[in-house]
């Protein structure tokens, strides 16, 4: 393993383009939603609209393990920079598309790419970073995806505001082709397989459309389809079949896409399950903390969108503090366990707190974020630190694996848990809409400024409780999270900062 023996200038600019990577990867995922309206507007295609921000997050899901072993078989500069590349033309097609089919294949080829700029970056730094020093990195990498969560709407806003939806895309040209510049000239000397690769195709394929049709699934249960609608059962039975037949074929495999032996390091496992319930909690978080705000309140999109700001503060904060604790103790499951224990708490407080009370809400998702901030990086070192080398990638794309699988499912879990409350509360037949298409964002707040007088008044009374019960049901999630950091084994970190490589 290439260590921090190189020069210092050179780890730096390192860092530059890969945090440059994630963070482009990352503010693909929130800077479009302020632009759907503009891009419905000029295409009149409501059908496929949602499939603008759904498409990208299902390809960049399925697409992180494949880097991952390919990372492993062929090394890892050449995959990031393929990555790179196919995002930076692929926002170029988006930018030039002239229908909603043409978008929404653009995002699918971007997700693709985006998922290699994720999983690439965060493995490198397990080749070139003792594990115990991981942790400060890995911080740096969740502070990204902090600044995209609140750079992205904002910048979305004043970009479909002052001059085109399309240059929500085509400001990723210059950044991405900076970005693959960058790479290009410092991601040199990384470890480079010796080994003849094997690539595990029909491995690939079964994930391939396991994955999709698993993600598909969810996504519809989200946007309001039910349980039995016999769509969703398809594709949930396809996941199904696909997903066995994945398992079953990887464990006979003589290079397996997955490696079936990953799930027996029970540390790794425990790693991923905080990831996943970890990312559940803050992306559903994301969603309904401003919906409750704008629904309850009143209050418009701009401060709703404000309503994000301290979670953003608190992310960065809590993974610098837990990068530089793992840095200094060489243990990793305090941290976790601590955050973990946070989190119930916190969205405890948010559910009996009114959305009105803006500074105690704000200091809840300040403690929110830096409870997510000390899990999501330590996770990853916990993870890489429990495998060998040889299934780095592997291990760590399978960390954002679960992290974006548990972002899709605490979306879609939330929302369907949403519209299935709000069925008895009178909005649903509001403006003559499914309670699906009512729930979502804009229309909702359609259905509210449809009423007045005592009937508003009582409504976002019902909202209220419908979102406290919500939290509620959220904060007893948490929980499952916080069980799989009690059952962490307490292990110390390979590698000092002076560069000894001894075990505990």
């Amino acid at each position: 393993m290439t260590s921090l023996n190189q020069p210092k200038p050179a780890i730096r600019s390192v860092l530059f383009a890969l945090m440059m990577a994630v963070f482009l990867s990352a503010l693909d995922q929130t800077i479009v939603a302020v632009s759907m309206p503009a891009i419905s507007a000029q295409f009149h295609d409501f059908d496929l609209l949602a499939w603008v921000i759904s498409a990208y997050m299902v390809a960049l899901t399925v697409a992180v393990p494949i880097y991952g072993k390919l990372g492993d078989l062929y090394g890892r500069r050449r995959l990031m920079l393929f990555g790179l590349g196919l995002f930076t033309l692929a926002s170029l097609f988006c930018g030039m598309a002239q229908s909603m089919d043409q978008l929404v294949l653009a995002r699918i080829i971007q997700g693709i790419g985006a998922g290699g700029m994720v999983s690439v970056s965060q493995a490198i730094i397990g080749d070139i970073v003792p594990p115990r020093e991981r942790g400060r990195y890995q911080g740096y990498f969740s502070g990204m995806y902090a600044i995209a969560s609140v750079a992205g709407p904002v910048l979305g806003g004043v970009m479909t505001e002052y001059m085109s939806w399309r240059w929500v895309f085509l400001i990723n040209l210059p950044l991405g082709l900076g970005a693959w510049w960058v790479a290009h000239r410092t991601l040199i000397g990384l470890p480079v397989p010796q080994r003849k690769p094997i690539i595990d195709y029909l491995g690939t394929v079964l994930m391939i459309v396991g994955l999709s049709a698993l993600l598909l699934g969810v996504t519809e249960i989200g946007q309001g389809h039910g349980w039995h609608d016999p769509d969703v059962l398809v594709l949930l039975g396809v996941a199904l079949l696909a997903l066995v037949a994945f398992v079953w074929y990887e464990r006979r495999a003589p290079e397996p896409l997955l490696p079936m032996h990953l799930f027996a390091n029970r540390n790794a496992v425990l790693c991923w399950c905080t990831m996943f319930f970890t990312s559940f909690q803050s992306i559903s978080l994301i969603v309904l903390m401003p919906l409750r705000f704008q629904t309850v309140t009143g209050g418009g999109a701009d401060a709703a969108a404000l309503h994000l700001l301290p979670l953003a503060i608190g992310m960065p904060m809590g993974a610098y503090f837990g990068g530089r604790r793992t840095s200094l103790t060489g243990r990793y499951k305090p941290l976790i366990l601590t955050g973990a224990l946070m989190m119930p708490f916190v969205v405890l407080g948010m559910a009996f707190t009114p959305p009105q009370s803006v500074l105690m809400t704000s200091v809840l998702m300040v403690l929110t974020g830096f409870a997510c901030g000390l899990q999501f990086p330590t996770s990853l070192v916990g993870t890489q630190n429990s495998v060998a080398q040889a299934d780095m990638g592997v291990a760590t794309s399978t960390t954002n694996l679960f992290r974006s699988l548990g972002g899709a499912v605490g979306i879609a879990l939330m929302s369907a848990l949403l519209l299935a409350m709000l069925q008895g509360s009178g909005i649903g037949q509001l403006n003559g809409g499914p309670i699906g298409e009512v729930a979502s964002g804009n229309l909702l707040m359609d259905s509210l400024n449809a009423v007045s007088g005592p009937a508003l008044e009582l409504l976002r009374g019902q909202l209220s409780l419908t979102f406290r019960h919500l939290l509620l049901i959220s904060a007893g999630i948490s929980l499952l999270g916080l069980a799989a950091a009690i059952a962490m084994p307490n292990n110390l970190l390979r590698g000092r900062a002076h560069g000894d490589q001894s075990t505990a």
